[in-house]
């Protein structure tokens, strides 16, 4: 089980990303139509270019700058994150409209289908923003970085040049998704706290308003 081990990574594996992309595309697609932007297949579509575009431009080395990866990895977040704003923006339409919401249990299945969405969205937000990327995280000094992981807080616990990958990212995601609020990971610039303060924002409305209104209307 060495996969799992805390344990220094010369480079931030990718194939982290494309997997949990490929998570958040099948959700996407398991969306109703009411719910989607466009065509059922072209915000998923879009995703897969740019996840391919991004596997091939990023480099296998600890510290790397790339502007095509780059780019690649800011679009794939923002088609992304456009895809699920828009189908939060029409669950909540729904809710706001008496009398037109006819399928509570699609209701509640599509708020779930957001909030998951919205835990991979911003653990690609934190782990292209933190210290500049992966590229560049690796040269930055502490005060330099957006987050503060245990491990780099205790040397301890940890190789003395470890740095997070992409799984520890999901991790403070989902956390932050689930408490509202950072957890054992603490956000150190204001960009940091505003994207958190965001993805809290998203989570209550997918959760605590949404799928608490929805089985009402099943009741």
């Amino acid at each position: 089980m060495a996969l799992f081990q805390n344990r220094h990574h010369d480079s931030d594996p990718v194939w982290h990303v494309e997997l949990l992309m490929l998570v958040a595309i099948g959700l996407q697609l398991a969306l109703p139509d009411t719910y989607l932007l466009g065509s059922r297949y072209i915000i998923p579509i879009c995703e897969a270019i740019l996840l391919l575009a991004l596997l091939v431009t990023t480099p296998k080395l600890q510290e790397f700058r790339s502007l095509p990866r780059r780019v690649a990895s800011l679009l794939l977040i923002a088609v992304t994150s456009l895809g699920n704003i828009y189908a939060l923006a029409q669950v909540a339409h729904q809710l706001l409209q008496p009398g037109h919401i006819q399928d509570g249990r699609q209701l509640i299945l599509a708020a779930i289908n957001i909030y998951l969405t919205n835990i991979i969205i911003f653990a690609l937000w934190y782990w292209e923003m933190d210290g500049g990327g992966p590229g560049q995280r690796h040269a930055r000094k502490r005060y330099e970085l957006d987050f503060s992981f245990p491990q780099q807080q205790n040397e301890e616990i940890s190789h003395p040049m470890w740095k997070p990958t992409f799984v520890d990212y999901v991790y403070v995601s989902s956390t932050n998704a689930m408490a509202f609020s950072p957890t054992d990971t603490m956000p150190l610039t204001r960009r940091a706290k505003l994207l958190m303060l965001l993805q809290s924002a998203v989570s209550l409305i997918a959760i605590a308003l949404v799928a608490a209104r929805a089985v009402n209307i099943l009741n």
